[in-house]
């Protein structure tokens, strides 16, 4: 098969979908990725042939605030609107028109994109090729039983915290993402498609896809009513690591307790949010203490947190230390938990900004970490969440049985099967 991946210009939306790449490429099919240009010296080393965005906004980590200096000074809900509208739905015209045009260089039969792209509609319409929808977050499909998106919240136990929850829907479905939902209907109006009345567009990533590649375990996943047959849950969607690459890490000796601490790769400017209180909070705890700056003034918190049992570096291998790690500290970013609960870690969790709330409450509600709710926790409850943790071994336990619902089954190869299968059971498009 010829196979095209697309996804955005974004670590945490591109090197899940490596794995899976790589798995169908090894199985022998042609593959090849659109995507932007950060990523072509990644792809080159991958042996994957590269087609950079050409009409599309490269929208990267690292220059969302160059491009919209005006993102910076917003928050909550407005932040959420902002990036709905300017970062996702705007762009869809230009993924799909250079992606129509590649179509013409290499005739692909089945496309393999990232969810945020929101082009499914339009390549299964227009193009009539089979699309095999990623999602690399939380599962965004709506459900009567599953809270609205953005907000943190865990499931209604109540008529009050129901009625909280259905207000709250509104608010995200009439004002916050209204702007995104105007664009995506009027770039597909442009095309002749009628979305239909009251459509989400993250719910029309999921219907309009012939199949849909889910990162994550159900358990990691709120109750359902309505169960979409075309959801498959893989497990931990990771990047590829090519054999023999990631032995465990040679930790310091001599402490019985580990604990790792990240502020993740995009929301890690600002340290007083979750790194600084974290370090605040374990500088005099007799633990190992591992950082992971992201790559961000690392030298300064070596300077500042010069204690022996606080190593601070630009990056960890997590997937070598998780081995040997007690509590897992994050603002949520949905990869780093898959992750360390394939592994058996517990977390504390804390974040809010960029759809973590959400994926924090998930953590919550399965158990298997304590969130603190906040995007910049005091000292003080990290350190009595992390004392929590190391106390009561029901955290531990429940880790540990998440990790077995993790390893049912190879992600890369289970994601690989749900590519292959698509396009023999294609049905018209909805």
């Amino acid at each position: 098969m010829n196979i095209l991946f697309a996804s955005q210009a974004i670590d945490g939306h591109f090197n899940p979908m490596t794995g899976v790449a790589m798995k169908l490429k090894q199985r022998g099919h042609d593959v090849r990725w659109y995507t932007g240009p950060v990523f072509a010296g990644k792809l080159r080393d991958l042996g994957i042939p590269f087609f950079p965005f050409k009409r599309a906004i490269e929208h990267r980590a690292d220059n969302l605030f160059d491009l919209y200096p005006e993102r910076a000074k917003l928050k909550g809900p407005r932040a959420i609107g902002f990036d709905g509208e300017k970062i996702f739905a705007s762009n869809i015209s230009n993924f799909f028109e250079d992606i129509r045009e590649l179509d013409q260089e290499f005739p692909f039969d089945a496309l393999v994109v990232d969810h945020s792209m929101f082009v499914q509609r339009l390549v299964a319409h227009l193009l009539d090729k089979p699309v095999v929808n990623v999602v690399v977050i939380p599962n965004m499909e709506s459900d009567p039983l599953v809270p609205p998106l953005f907000f943190g919240f865990r499931p209604p136990r109540n008529p009050a915290e129901k009625a909280l929850q259905g207000t709250a829907g509104l608010l995200s479905d009439k004002v916050i993402l209204r702007p995104a939902h105007k664009s995506y209907r009027r770039q597909h109006s442009f095309y002749g498609q009628e979305v239909p009345k009251g459509a989400r567009l993250t719910d029309d990533a999921y219907r309009c896809s012939d199949a849909v590649i889910q990162a994550g375990t159900e358990s990691l996943d709120f109750p359902r009513r309505n169960r979409n047959p075309k959801v498959r849950y893989v497990g931990a969607l990771l990047p590829y690591r090519r054999p023999g690459a990631g032995d465990r890490e040679e930790l310091p000796e001599g402490y019985q307790r580990t604990i790792v601490v990240t502020q993740g790769t995009l929301d890690n400017t600002d340290q007083n949010k979750l790194i600084i209180p974290a370090l605040e909070a374990l500088k005099d705890m007799d633990v190992l203490v591992i950082v992971a700056t992201g790559g961000r003034k690392s030298a300064e918190l070596r300077a500042r947190y010069p204690q022996p049992h606080i190593h601070i570096r630009d990056y960890v291998d997590f997937a070598a230390v998780f081995d040997s790690t007690d509590v897992f500290i994050t603002n949520g970013g949905f990869g780093g938990v898959q992750l360390a609960l394939s592994a058996g870690v517990p977390l504390v969790v804390s974040g809010i900004n960029e759809g973590k709330s959400d994926v924090n409450a998930r953590v919550e509600h399965a158990g298997a970490g304590i969130n603190l709710r906040s995007e910049a926790p005091a000292p003080e409850k990290i350190r009595a969440a992390v004392r929590s943790i190391l106390a009561d071994p029901q955290w531990k336990n429940r880790a540990q049985q998440m990790r077995e619902d993790f390893a049912r089954q190879d992600p890369a190869q289970a994601a690989a099967e749900v590519v292959e299968n698509v396009p023999g059971s294609r049905r018209p498009p909805v």
